[in-house]
């Protein structure tokens, strides 16, 4: 009997149990089993397999090269589970299905919510989920099945086989500020004048921290030392109205909060765009759900 025969659910939260504490004994007090028992089950699967799943060593397990392939299998087995739980508890109470979307801050505020709007309108029943994050931690909850979709900018890094992407637009990077700010009624603003002034910047590594990055470095400029870090669209536009900080968001979204009398865009050239795309794994497609909430997203991401 092949050893993928005797998996069951309750092996792979074992597995991943082992992986989060990475101690035994927490591991069997969690799973409400013995420290014995659960090794004895390791050890044997480890010789059905004929790979070492974890190392031992004094303070624990560590997952080997491994072990880390097969609990992204878990981890991606649970999250279908789940989202298979949470469809059919959304069919049984009359509805058409669960569709889970994740988004950056780059297309929370403009592309996103225009699509689901669209969404709900062609599919009344359908439940949405959102999900506002970054791209480095929402891309890992999409392969691992707990999200349907993910709109944001590149993240190639990130790419696998499974996984497919589509370009929507390509937005550029602005400075904003608020309503009453001294440079929002300047007609032209260069890098003096920003720097005369705090910024509230997203994390590093983020593709507006990028975009910001890599304009100074073309302008011979250094980060300030002082800055405001956040990756909230709302919490930023609140700051930027009670305080004289300066900000940086993607042109669509900064162009949408202008219109809503929100913030102001400064007149401050600042380089290339970059694309926005929609990720999603290629198996997800079969769900009437997920093709609409692509086609929805394509729809408003014209200009």
């Amino acid at each position: 009997m092949d050893w993928t025969d005797r998996l069951r659910l309750r092996h792979l939260q074992m597995l991943l149990s082992m992986a989060q504490t990475g101690n035994l004994s927490q591991s069997a007090e969690a799973l409400h089993t013995t420290q014995p028992a659960l090794s004895k089950w390791l050890k044997d699967l480890e010789e059905d397999i004929a790979l070492p799943l974890f190392e031992r060593h004094a303070r624990g397990l560590r997952p080997t090269a491994h072990g880390e392939a097969l609990l992204e299998h878990a981890r991606r087995i649970i999250g279908h589970l789940d989202s298979a739980r949470d469809d059919m508890d959304a069919l049984r109470e009359g509805g058409s299905g669960l569709i889970s979307i994740g988004t950056s801050g780059v297309s929370a505020a403009d592309t996103v919510p225009l699509a689901v709007a669209r969404l709900v309108r062609q599919m009344p029943r359908a439940q949405v989920r959102l999900v506002e994050g970054t791209m480095d931690r929402l891309i890992p909850q999409l392969q691992h099945g707990e999200i349907d979709i993910v709109v944001g900018r590149a993240a190639n890094r990130q790419m696998t086989a499974q996984l497919r992407a589509e370009i929507l637009y390509h937005d550029p990077v602005n400075f904003v500020s608020g309503l009453d700010h001294p440079l929002a009624a300047r007609d032209k603003v260069g890098w003096d004048d920003l720097f005369q002034y705090q910024w509230i910047v997203w994390p590093e590594g983020t593709p507006v921290r990028n975009a910001l990055e890599t304009a100074l470095i073309t302008a011979g400029r250094a980060m300030p030392r002082h800055c405001v870090e956040s990756n909230s669209s709302l919490l930023n536009i609140t700051l930027l109205n009670h305080s004289m900080l300066l900000g940086v968001a993607s042109q669509r979204a900064a162009r949408r909060f202008e219109r809503s009398n929100l913030l102001r865009v400064l007149p401050m050239p600042f380089g290339g765009a970059g694309a926005v795309s929609m990720y999603w794994r290629a198996d997800a497609v079969s769900r009437n759900a997920v093709t609409l909430a692509l086609d929805c997203l394509r729809a408003c991401a014209e200009p």
